[in-house]
């Protein structure tokens, strides 16, 4: 493999561009205005909080599925009120981020009515990054918990093949201060897949204990750990946790489980994603500013901690992911040359402008 991308080689594109030239791809492509800012907002978001495997660079196999047919791209999800606080969502194999969006709006808006409100998201595709929708709970002033299930990746503990997903464990809560919420985003994996694809198109080698290759032995090279298995973090926990995922995101939803989702990477089928969403008020049992002022003594306590030796900083939950955006919202996003071909190749299919790059 190649040496792993050079800090020199990396070039910086300001957010708004970056959103601008993805909604303009993903309209070209046949994607209603609305949608493709739900989406191009989710997936810069990712880039922006340092997640760079959700991030744009994901936007080539979306656009591949719809030329292969198996996405939908004018698909408007329908929302169904099961309950005054129950809503069903069918994403009717559109892209994944206008159906969650819409599922946690109608959550939110229960929510603020019956104090808690959950969405079930039926045929769906990969919404990317699970935080932007706590985040968007949060800045409901929610909290939020927000699951999905995803293509098998991930041995059940004691087995050998892909049978669950690394499907995400996401919530979050209002912080002490409107700007710093509490958020939780993570695989039930050592690592997620998303960036194994990263060091594939980057030419970078991984950890050797991320994955397993498809003979079952420890690999740092990421073409041959996509074609094994992930490890679950913790063994028999992480793998629980993802069977978990399953079961309200697949089973409960109606759509694709038990190895049934078809990835965002496989353009022989529609993904047929589930996601289960829910939304709640904080001031339940108590005011606004108590819980704000009880979630400033949980941060400072727990930054505040007595350190391991070599630690210089203890960090909240979500709070390096907050601190790097405020830096690329700043200087912008880095992305290596490889990267930027690949999205141009894709604005060029469709006559529109190529993704416009800072002053180096």
């Amino acid at each position: 493999m190649d040496a792993p991308a050079a800090e020199s080689k990396t070039v910086r594109v300001n957010p708004e561009d970056a959103r601008a030239f993805v909604e303009a791809v993903l309209q070209a492509n046949g994607v209603s205005g609305p949608n493709a800012a739900i989406t191009a907002r989710g997936l810069v978001q990712a880039d922006l909080r340092g997640v760079d495997s959700h991030g744009i660079n994901r936007l080539p196999s979306y656009v591949a599925r719809i030329r292969a047919g198996v996405l939908d791209p004018k698909a408007e999800p329908t929302v169904t009120n099961v309950t005054p606080v129950v809503a069903q969502v069918d994403g009717h194999n559109g892209f994944g981020f206008p159906a969650a969006h819409a599922a946690m709006e109608a959550a939110i808006a229960a929510a603020g009515t019956f104090g808690i409100g959950m969405s079930s998201v039926k045929h769906s595709n990969h919404f990317g990054m699970s935080a932007w929708l706590v985040q968007q709970a949060a800045d409901a002033g929610m909290m939020s918990l927000v699951f999905t299930n995803s293509s098998p990746a991930l041995p059940v503990w004691g087995g050998r093949s892909r049978l669950m997903g690394v499907s995400p464990i996401a919530c979050g809560a209002p912080g002490a201060t409107p700007d710093r919420p509490f958020i939780l985003d993570m695989a039930p994996s050592v690592a997620a897949r998303g960036k194994i694809y990263k060091a594939l198109r980057r030419g970078e080698r991984i950890p050797a204990d991320w994955a397993l290759d498809a003979d079952g032995r420890p690999t740092d090279d990421p073409a041959r750990a996509l074609e094994g298995v992930m490890l679950p973090m913790g063994g028999p926990k992480g793998s629980a946790l993802a069977i978990m995922m399953d079961v309200f995101s697949g089973v409960l939803s109606g759509s694709a489980f038990a190895g049934g989702v078809t990835g965002p990477y496989d353009m022989s089928k529609p993904g047929d994603v589930g996601h289960f969403i829910v939304a709640i008020k904080p001031d339940l049992f108590m005011g606004l500013d108590e819980f704000r002022e009880r979630m400033g003594t949980l941060y400072q306590r727990v930054v505040g901690s007595e350190k391991m030796h070599g630690v210089e900083r203890i960090y909240f939950p979500g709070e390096i992911e907050q601190l790097r955006e405020e830096e690329r919202l700043r200087d912008g996003i880095p992305y290596v040359h490889d990267e930027i071909t690949s999205l141009n190749v894709e604005a060029e299919r469709v006559g529109v402008a190529k993704i416009k790059v800072m002053p180096s």
